[in-house]
């Protein structure tokens, strides 16, 4: 099969083309002469470039034929990369205007890991004229990632191949080894902002998904942040830049590329067509910490429910199987495609579950009813991510929810009862953590939690008054409360982790806001806490019990 630009050309040229597949070249040479010489008769006579792909056998693998100007690279993804990170086929081509390699060249070389991009000069009688070829680099001082060299023909290169590639792949392997831990499992991650933000709002969001991918056990190995005049619609940022990006990343042997902005499902497919690496961005991300830690059939529901809604516009036609998520429900139509298919076991997966979610629904509402017709007081605590908030709970009510110096360390709400002098007591939920830049397709995965946050009397808005951008998180958990219509509940400001900073700076800002300072590992701090919350609900009774 000949890949590229076909149309216009004559039988007899595609014959020729298909019979470049018999031949076969020796293990210690690029390309020989006569190889050499019959693409660029054949290229000068069709007024085109041509290549082909060769693997380390010297088999032909592609032949490809393009215009006056460039070819264009079939996907090579049945190619794995090796230790090395080399695929094991290199390109021989021809430039019919005698020129080096190009930029495009150099950058398919880098992006496709190939062993070696050569480039046939055909002169002005179509004979093989200068021979340029470029190659890979290990990670160096410099940063450079290719280095271009040339002979004056193919008959004075001299070059053994197969000792070339061999010490090549040796020397990336070694070098690659120093960088990566070959013990260490975990994905190796690039983080992406592309912001028209200030420099410092860029930074905090950028160390907030930091740990969020050491929530989801990714290893981050480097951050690149670029703030554009213009968002790119395409690839978010430019062409050039995710491109050098994606070299970036397959130098360093990353695995991942996280956005810190949403993309479009358009964007997804356009990245993913210029590279082999996984590319998610932070809502994703969000949804597979929210995968690890619901436990609860109720969680994990509307987890998958959020996972598939999120997944159904990203679906693209390349075969990707969605069996992990839909569980082979449906059986093929006639006709369908694969794609049509995928959509539609996850169409069917998603009626059953939000089937399912109405009947959870249903016990969780019959169980807030009977606390509510108890006429025992609730409180849900709420608050930014790992602010503390399960280990105030655990304190306050001498419980063991789950608690981890994580991000989303508990998904599942808790409920537990605190009890006061003369058998007084309250209900106290812990909800999940809340994030800047929440998507609201997420909040779905919120439900269990935004039900019990409705029905509660007061909302203690738990606060990590040791972190710099405490008020900051602060404005974020005011404002998803009030895009969930929460703000019309009670709030009450209590700053943990006071015992992370000076005693009387935690003072004087718990005065500045009208808060108490805790320390949820140090119960002996929940004296006005406590009174607090005596005081709100039973203001006419002394501690005698008498009104």
């Amino acid at each position: 099969m000949i890949h590229g630009n076909t149309t216009g050309l004559k039988p007899s040229q595609l014959n020729a083309l298909e019979r470049i597949y018999r031949r076969r070249i020796p293990p210690d040479e690029v390309v020989t002469s006569e190889l050499a010489r019959y693409l660029t008769e054949r290229s000068f006579e069709m007024r085109r470039q041509i290549g082909v792909l060769v693997d380390r056998l010297g088999n032909v693998k592609y032949v490809i034929v393009g215009d006056d100007r460039e070819i264009v690279i079939p996907d090579l993804s049945g190619y794995g990369l090796g230790r090395s990170g080399l695929r094991g086929l290199r390109c021989i081509h021809t430039h019919i205007k005698g020129e080096a390699l190009s930029q495009d060249d150099l950058t398919d070389l880098a992006l496709l890991r190939l062993d070696l991009m050569a480039a046939l000069a055909v002169d002005d009688k179509g004979q093989p004229g200068r021979f340029h070829y470029a190659h890979l680099l290990p990670p160096n001082p410099a940063g450079r990632s290719v280095e271009v060299l040339s002979a004056p023909s193919i008959h004075q290169l001299d070059l053994s191949f197969d000792a070339f590639v061999r010490s090549l792949e040796e020397e990336l392997t070694v070098r690659g080894g120093e960088a990566v831990d070959l013990a260490d499992g975990r994905e190796r991650a690039i983080l992406v902002s592309v912001s028209q933000e200030s420099a410092r709002e860029i930074e905090d969001s950028l160390d907030e998904l930091a740990e969020l991918a050491r929530t989801a056990d990714v290893a981050v190995i480097e951050r690149v942040v670029q703030r554009p005049r213009q968002l790119n619609p395409k690839y978010l940022m430019g062409e050039g830049k995710i491109k050098e990006v994606i070299i970036r990343a397959l130098q360093e042997r990353a695995t991942l590329l996280i956005f810190d902005q949403e993309l479009t499902p358009a964007q997804v497919r356009a990245i993913s067509e210029i590279t082999e690496m996984k590319v998610i961005d932070r809502s994703q991300l969000i949804l597979d910490i929210f995968a690890r830690r619901a436990h609860t059939r109720d969680g994990k529901v509307q987890v998958e429910l959020a996972q598939l809604r999120y997944i159904m516009p990203r679906l693209t036609g390349k075969g990707v199987a969605f069996s992990r998520l839909a569980g082979g429900i449906g059986g093929r139509g006639p006709g369908e495609t694969k794609l049509e298919i995928d959509r539609r076991r996850i169409r069917d997966r998603l009626r059953r579950l939000e089937g399912e979610l109405k009947t959870l629904s249903k016990g969780r509402v019959q169980r807030r009813q009977k606390r509510v017709r108890a006429g025992v007081p609730i409180v849900s605590i709420v608050g930014y991510t790992n602010a503390g908030k399960s280990t105030l709970l655990n304190a306050l009510t001498q419980s063991e929810v789950f608690t981890e110096d994580l991000l989303f360390a508990t998904l599942d709400t808790a409920t537990r009862r605190l009890r006061f002098p003369m058998e007084r007591e309250v209900i106290i939920t812990d909800t999940v953590g809340f994030i800047r830049k929440l998507p609201k397709s997420l909040l779905g995965a919120f439900k269990a939690t935004l039900e019990e946050m409705g029905d509660a009397d007061l909302l203690l808005h738990v606060v990590d008054i040791s972190n710099p951008r405490f008020e900051e998180q602060i404005v974020a958990v005011e404002r998803i409360l009030q895009d969930l219509e929460l703000d019309r509940i009670a709030r009450f400001l209590v700053f943990n982790k006071s015992d992370l900073i000076q005693a009387d700076e935690a003072a004087a800002l718990a005065r500045r806001f009208g808060a108490v300072a805790v320390s949820a590992r140090d119960r002996r701090t929940f004296e006005p806490l406590l009174s607090e919350l005596e005081r709100r609900f039973w203001p006419h009774q002394s501690d005698d019990g008498v009104i």
